[in-house]
């Protein structure tokens, strides 16, 4: 949901079974997922770090491991753990040599992530990372000012103009995509009855955006 300044990212988890080719559907899920949270800039770091932490499970606890993943907000950090139930079998941070072949996943993980750990619990064992998102808060969104600002005048707009909608503090998906285009076109016509040149702000307003956005 896009919220009114903010954006809720709700914990989620999916239960897999540990085989080399759940890899790379775990890495598309996390892709999808960070997209809508808007987390884009941690995107390759978190697949990266699902595929050495479940590729972990496979190597060491063994193929066909009951396993879960688990995605979640700790504070401004993104956390994301891997469940198994092997209680013995603990992840080791190794010294790899240049020529070794493995060994190195937990190296990776230590050197991307701000922390990482494991969990020892009864009936499983839960090894996790933590990755830095560049929040300002939990529920914050990673553009800055200007998406802040944008999504509290969607929130405000959105109860004013479309029909059916809940109320100024959430806009799902489509219908903010829809008040971006209402407000587009009322600017552009406040800017005509004023008369004043819709085109040039148009020019100037992406300039701006280019300008920012580089």
């Amino acid at each position: 949901m896009i919220q009114q300044a903010c954006m809720v990212r709700k914990p989620w988890d999916l239960a897999f079974t540990a085989e080399p080719e759940e890899v790379a559907a775990l890495r598309r899920i996390m892709r999808l997922q960070l997209g809508l949270w808007g987390l884009h800039e941690a995107i390759d770091p978190a697949q990266l770090c699902v595929s050495e932490l479940v590729s972990n499970v496979i190597t060491h606890v063994g193929p066909g491991t009951p396993t879960t993943l688990a995605v979640s907000m700790n504070g401004t950090r993104l956390r994301i753990e891997v469940h198994d139930p092997d209680t013995l079998v603990l992840p080791t941070l190794l010294e790899a040599g240049v020529d070794s072949e493995g060994g190195r996943g937990m190296a990776l993980v230590d050197t991307i992530a701000d922390c990482w750990g494991v969990q020892l619990h009864p009936d499983r064992k839960v090894t996790w990372c933590e990755l830095p998102t560049g929040l300002n808060s939990p529920h914050g969104h990673s553009g800055g000012a200007p998406v802040a600002r944008a999504g509290a005048m969607l929130g405000v707009y959105g109860a004013l103009k479309l029909p059916g909608n809940p109320g100024p503090s959430m806009l799902s998906e489509a219908v903010a995509q829809e008040a971006v285009i209402n407000v587009i076109a009322d600017l552009l016509h406040w800017l005509r009855v004023h008369g004043l040149d819709a085109d040039e702000a148009l020019d100037r307003a992406q300039m701006h955006f280019e300008a920012e956005a580089e």
